[in-house]
């Protein structure tokens, strides 16, 4: 009987543990383990952020579902991997043999990038992140303070440099514009400024999907948001953002501030500590190194899929921007690291599942919203889309609908390639990304 671990209960590691045990069936032993003892939907961080989801509606226990499952589960923190011994050590000291490792741990928020960032700062006024719940109910309390003073001051909304998925910032700033618009408190924001690390808006760390410079530029512009791009944020203080413009040549041209009474700014990312302190599992900062198989070159026995898996920048920018992981791309993995774990168990020779690389993503900008296709996600592309309208908008809350069911119901099937491909009229297509692309992860 084999033991197949899965570190990590987010969106790639609850499918993972459903899709095993569905694949092995009861014949060998799954066990899923995590730090928190509850799943978010992150997706949908960015209206919690506003008050428009509450936690109840996007988070629940995980223990019950998975235990309808035959799946062990086990909510503590993963302290250390020995990778040549095939054991986890948790917090507590315990233990975890494994014959199998799947590592779908998500990224580390690296708020130390700099200094003074984040929400645990300690600054009446720092900046604030909606990439756990946690801190999206933080970031909306803090928005709704700055909002209820008698004179708020302005909204700084943007992404540090190496941030890599710059969609939810898009997002929650049009989304706040739309919050603002609907409290009929535009007018008592005296500025709203979107501050990124792009070198221009639109670029979402794929070089632009299709249209998207124009026409999120023009969307910004034409709702009085001012944007600053190629922005390298290098200090926060208290109600202050402190950054400094780079040339296109990525020359040192200014130094700018930014005053605010409400910040979000998305971080970059790392490797989490137990994984990234795994010798020759990952690279420099600390995500998983995978062949197209979704496998670890120098452990066979390890797999990883999701944010936590090392992919490299679509292309070089004035201030260091990575490339987005995306919920189909995440879905994609998973299918083909379980199949192919599947085949080891059963002692097949070679792998045939790959995942892929393509991006897919849905953005709600209230009540409209933008999607974007981009096949694969280097150039170049079979597919380079994208549109909006309030289709999009209904479309992200059908699948936050429809993904909480299916992950409390343990259903694992990837019916989001299906829904998006068919609304936006796009024949499912496979990814022919060149393989040497991921030796440079």
């Amino acid at each position: 009987m084999a033991h197949v671990v899965i570190l990590g209960a987010g969106t790639g590691g609850m499918p993972a543990a459903y899709e095993m045990r569905e694949m092995l069936g009861h014949s060998h032993e799954v066990t899923l383990v995590s730090e928190n003892p509850y799943f978010q939907f992150v997706p949908s961080n960015p209206w919690a952020g506003v008050g428009w989801r509450s936690r109840n509606d996007i988070v629940f226990e995980i223990e019950p579902r998975t235990k309808r499952k035959r799946i062990n589960f086990v909510a503590k923190r993963c302290d250390k991997i020995d990778a040549d011994k095939n054991v986890l050590t948790l917090a507590d000291g315990s233990t975890i043999d494994y014959d199998y490792l799947i590592i779908t741990t998500g990224p580390a928020l690296a708020f130390e990038a700099v200094p003074g960032a984040g929400p645990h700062s300690g600054f009446a006024k720092s900046t604030h992140s909606i990439c756990t719940i946690d801190h999206a109910e933080k970031a909306y309390e803090a928005y709704m303070n700055n909002l209820d003073s008698d004179n708020p001051d302005p909204i700084v909304i943007g992404a540090m440099p190496g941030a890599s998925c710059f969609g939810p910032a898009y997002e929650y700033m049009l989304i706040v514009q739309k919050d603002l618009e609907k409290r009929g408190a535009r007018s008592k924001i005296p500025e709203l400024h979107f501050v990124s690390s792009e070198p221009y808006i639109g670029h979402l760390g794929l070089g632009g999907v299709g249209d998207s410079p124009q026409i999120l530029a023009s969307n910004l512009k034409n709702l009085g948001i001012q944007c600053h791009c190629n922005m390298n944020t290098v200090k926060v203080q208290d109600g202050k953002l402190l950054s400094e413009h780079f040339t296109d040549k990525g020359e040192k041209e200014k130094a700018e501030s930014f005053d605010f009474g409400f910040s979000m700014m998305l971080p970059s990312f790392k490797g989490v500590d137990a994984v990234a302190n795994v010798e020759g599992l990952c690279n420099p900062k600390g995500f998983v190194i995978v062949d197209e198989h979704q496998r670890s070159p120098k452990y066979p026995n390890i797999y990883s899929a999701g944010v936590c898996i090392a992919i490299p920048p679509v292309e070089a920018t004035p201030v260091p921007t990575g490339a987005p992981k995306t919920g189909y791309m995440i879905e994609s993995m998973v299918t083909a690291l379980v199949h192919n774990i599947k085949a080891n168990i059963e002692g097949k020779e070679g792998l045939e599942e790959t995942g892929t690389w393509n991006a897919i993503c849905l953005a709600d900008l209230g009540d409209t919203g933008v999607g974007f296709v981009a096949l694969p996600q280097f150039k170049p592309r079979r597919v380079d889309w994208y549109g909006e309208g309030p289709w999009v908008h209904w479309a992200k809350i059908a699948f936050e609908k429809y993904f909480m069911a299916k992950m409390k119901a343990g259903v694992s099937e990837p019916f989001y390639e299906k829904l998006i491909f068919q609304m936006m009229g796009i024949s499912r297509l496979k990814s022919d990304e060149p393989a040497q692309l991921r030796k440079h992860g």
